[in-house]
């Protein structure tokens, strides 16, 4: 019996779908502290900004090359009446946030604060509509206001808050989660409030918007089955109507009950083995959301959108339940592998993702305290696959199976992968899900010949144990706890044949390694 915990082929001149940038998407809502003392502190505040943004956030956060920022919410976004949130601040109205803490904000940051700061990030707004209690009229009037460049009495308006030119806004949302907080609404009364709201949302002065219906939680595929008929004229329809280009879906990996989520870092290896199982469960909604999907659009012209996932577990002690701030380990970091390599292999329908959140709740990339900030697990996994953005997928293809574990009556691989090609350079990404023991590998790359240029991994400092290599995290006090390194345990050999890439991964951790594409027989790089 072979001790390789994976043993696999890749073709490097067999490309795949475009693995769209935008699955590596990011969400920040009026929630707790992720806009306010995550993103906003005040043009008056000590800490380092920029018109009121924190510049060691978006610092940080550039690493990322975050391609598109959800906001403002979430549910959030079905209370929010986006005129609260322009003009001279001192003249905006405070609010209250009915859905997370109920507390009161001065409508600080707004449309103007939003999209600059996405501009300091350089990346694409996602503004989220408010369909729930907002109007029709509501929707129309944003649309102009951020995006026409005449007179028209909303792009006066704007100059007259002091923005003359129009901003490129890519992704526009139909409203969230109507199922619930967003309204309480059935699929049918949804649809038509989509239909509606995305005919007034127009494409104004050149801009072409994607506009995303809010879609289904987990797996109600009959939801998404109700918008994909608002589209298409039936089964195998070639052409779907312009109503909206993408369809999402929200999924959290959460590894108690709703009541009970678990902690975010005292967590037994059963429950940590559960979260990996229920990880792991996203690839099958994505297959069967798609599979819904391709009988409405084989062509695939509507896109799949996962706005909302990470993990979901109980606050930490001491903060407001409303927040919802977790602390973030390696078991996080490894989630969002699961996640990432869940996405490359369905990149033909998927072609939108959004982590929730970007600082200071749930699944974050960056926490902060005060003046202080830290980069998470998750962040670094996020940076160490930056290389996969608007990649070509390549197919891994199992020769042996993998090794596995027995969760909760199901057999779970303990080895994640993906593979992708661009710009002359190969990413393989390795997961060792197995917190106790080493996994070895091995890679066969055949159709091309490659060189190894740098391996990086993710892990527990050396010596740890199997509790400590899933709970470590990083801390304000020790904020390098845990960070990437050079993987040194791996190896490239090359025959006439193929490229054999060989590597042990350490428990419980997270690798990519790039290798240059010096030759395929089909310049597969190039597609």
């Amino acid at each position: 019996m072979s001790d390789l915990a994976l043993d696999a082929v890749v073709d490097l001149d067999v490309p795949g779908a475009r693995i769209d940038r935008h699955l590596y998407g990011q969400f920040a809502e009026h929630l707790g502290r992720c806009v306010y003392e995550g993103f906003w502190v005040g043009e008056d505040s000590p800490v380092p900004n920029e018109g009121g943004i924190r510049l060691d956030v978006v610092e940080a956060l550039r690493e990322l090359r975050i391609p598109n920022l959800r906001w403002p919410g979430g549910c959030f976004a079905d209370s929010y009446h986006w005129r609260d949130g322009v003009g001279p601040r001192s003249e905006r109205p405070r609010i209250a946030n009915v859905h997370w803490g109920d507390v009161v904000e001065d409508n600080a940051f707004g449309t103007h604060e939003f999209l600059a700061l996405c501009e300091l990030l350089g990346t694409q707004p996602y503004v989220s509509a408010n369909v729930g209690s907002g109007t029709v009229q509501e929707t129309a009037d944003w649309v102009e206001y951020l995006t026409r460049d005449d007179d028209a009495p909303m792009a006066r308006l704007r100059r007259e808050h002091g923005r003359d030119e129009p901003w490129p806004v890519t992704f526009f949302g139909l409203g969230n989660e109507p199922w619930g907080c967003g309204g309480n609404l059935r699929a049918d009364q949804y649809a038509s409030l989509a239909r509606l709201h995305s005919t007034y949302a127009r494409d104004l002065s050149g801009n072409r918007l994607q506009r995303v219906a809010a879609g289904a939680s987990d797996d109600d595929y009959a939801w998404t089955e109700t918008l994909m008929k608002q589209v298409s004229k039936g089964l195998g329809d070639e052409d779907p109507a312009p109503l909206f280009q993408a369809v999402s879906f929200h999924y959290y990996t959460i590894p108690g009950t709703w009541g009970a989520k678990g902690s975010a870092t005292d967590f037994t290896q059963d429950a940590y083995w559960t979260t990996i199982r229920k990880a792991h469960r996203v690839r099958d909604l994505i297959r069967g959301h798609s599979a819904v999907m391709d009988a409405y659009d084989p062509n695939a012209r509507v896109a799949l959108a996962l706005d909302e996932w990470g993990t979901w577990f109980d606050v930490e002690p001491g903060t407001e339940p409303g927040f919802l701030y977790q602390q973030n380990t390696m078991r996080d970091a490894l989630v969002a592998a699961v996640h990432f390599d869940a996405f490359h292999d369905n990149a033909r329908r998927l072609r939108l993702a959004n982590v929730a959140q970007v600082v200071n709740v749930l699944q974050s990339m960056v926490l902060t305290d005060g003046s202080r900030m830290l980069r998470t697990p998750t962040f670094h996994a996020f940076a160490m696959s930056v290389g996969h953005q608007d990649a070509s997928a390549l197919t891994v293809h199992d020769v042996a199976a993998r090794s596995t574990r027995g969760v909760d009556g199901t057999d779970l691989p303990t080895v994640s992968t993906s593979a992708s090609v661009k710009d002359g350079a190969v990413l393989v990404s390795l997961t060792n899900l197995d917190p106790a023991t080493p996994a070895r590998v091995r890679v066969a790359l055949r159709g091309g010949t490659v060189a190894l240029d740098t391996a990086t991994v993710l892990a527990a400092p050396e010596g740890s144990g199997s509790d400590d290599a899933v709970r470590v995290h990083n801390t304000f006090d020790a904020p390098d706890a845990i960070a990437p390194r050079e993987l040194t345990t791996v190896s490239l050999t090359t025959t006439d044949a193929q490229n054999t890439l060989t590597a042990t991964l350490p428990p419980a951790s997270f690798a990519t390694i790039r290798l240059c594409l010096l030759y395929t027989s089909d310049a597969a790089d190039d597609k």
